[in-house]
């Protein structure tokens, strides 16, 4: 355990160095910030994306029954499922990925989520976001992954902004379990 603890540690250096700027911004929810978390920094490095990774599949590892995908809504989500599905592969405890699009595909299948073939419908899958506000992504990543069949109890994030996320998270019924929170990632 204490070699997670130690890339924890590195991954919050990473995502301090890379993903955390000043200023003035508006986020997707609406609000304004006086900060920002710009996680694709840190999820399309390739150290960070391991260690994202190595995190999150030792933390489901640790769960009672091991997810059978791991997913969540593009753009966002994209690196974080496969860093954890290739880590899981290289650990020979496979966990597939899905990602779930904006909108659905305009053309052929008309799907809201590829990778379906790979997770038995009725399949246990956790739901997975790299910065939580208000909760309103990682909640549409759940219906969505209902919708296809799939069993959703727990969700994971990269950062807590701390700004009622969880409580919405929560509120629906759901575990959630930051990597980080925002007291964290700014503390130090």
């Amino acid at each position: 355990m204490e070699k997670i603890e130690s890339l924890r540690g590195r991954l919050l250096e990473i995502l301090r160095e890379k993903s955390v700027e000043r200023g003035s911004f508006q986020l997707r929810s609406g609000r304004t910030s006086d900060y920002y978390v710009d996680g694709k920094q840190t999820t399309l490095d390739g150290e960070g994306s391991y260690l994202i990774g190595r995190v999150l599949f030792e933390r489901m590892q640790a769960l009672e029954d091991l997810p059978r995908g791991v997913g969540g809504v593009t753009l966002g989500a994209d690196p974080i499922v496969t860093a954890v599905s290739l880590v899981s592969h290289l650990e020979g405890n496979s966990i597939p990925a899905f990602i779930i699009r904006k909108e659905p595909k305009g053309h052929g299948t008309e799907r809201w989520i590829e990778g379906l073939k790979n997770i038995a419908p009725g399949s246990q899958v956790v739901v997975v976001e790299d910065v939580l506000t208000t909760g309103g992504t990682l909640l549409e990543g759940v219906r969505h992954a209902r919708e296809a069949g799939f069993e959703v109890s727990r969700v994971y994030t990269l950062i807590d902004r701390q700004e009622g996320g969880r409580e919405n998270i929560e509120a629906a019924g759901l575990v959630l379990d930051a990597l980080f929170t925002r007291d964290e990632l700014l503390g130090g």
